[in-house]
């Protein structure tokens, strides 16, 4: 793929509790910043998304006594899988990895903040229908094309790609530059669900 000027790379959740020793480590999820930063020299256009709960945040197994971390509940939106608690606003946890080049980014998209609703995509909250305002964002800006990377595969990067396809941007993720949790095969479900989708689905950019 050769990377356009109207092309964004979005890199998602590159976070310290999405790295090893964090509060919801993804195995090997600091790997993915090297490869990151990589990417970012390539692009004119970067934005980051980031995780930013609030303490007490419905989507942790401790709002839920005595629910179990990545068990699953029904909220109003629909099932939501229990998490430890993770990126709480403002905690080391929250903070982007200390390695990765943020400085060049042009938005950070932050998400899971409302209380009530958790939020995987960069686009929406899990109702699907509450929007972050990316989607805007990128039309005014003329940017037509969403390169993909980050953490985690199956989780924020499935969901941001998917939406991203539903909203009619070209969309590819880079595979060598994101990390999957897989919980019960939920990585080839998230790569069967993105390549039905349309998206492309890249082992790197040279």
């Amino acid at each position: 793929m050769k990377v356009q000027p109207d092309d964004l790379l979005l890199i998602i959740d590159v976070q310290n509790d999405f790295c090893p020793g964090g509060a919801l480590a993804v195995a090997d999820g600091d790997t993915v910043v090297p490869v990151v930063n990589r990417l970012a020299e390539r692009f004119d256009h970067v934005a980051l998304t980031q995780d930013w709960h609030p303490a007490g945040h419905s989507s942790f197994a401790t709002s839920h006594p005595p629910a179990a971390p990545f068990s699953s509940i029904t909220m109003p939106y629909g099932p939501q899988t229990l998490w430890p608690d993770h990126c709480v606003q403002g905690t080391s946890g929250a903070a982007f990895h200390p390695q990765l080049a943020a400085d060049k980014a042009e938005l950070v998209i932050r998400k899971g903040f409302r209380a009530a609703i958790d939020s995987y995509s960069a686009f929406f909250e899990n109702d699907l229908k509450t929007p972050t305002g990316l989607a805007g964002y990128l039309r005014e800006r003329g940017l037509k094309r969403i390169v993909m990377a980050g953490l985690a595969t199956d989780y924020c990067v499935q969901y941001s790609a998917l939406d991203a396809r539903r909203l009619g941007f070209e969309t590819a993720v880079v595979m060598a530059g994101c990390r999957a949790i897989d919980l019960a095969g939920s990585l080839a479900t998230a790569t069967a669900a993105m390549t039905e989708a349309g998206v492309v689905l890249l082992d790197d950019i040279a």
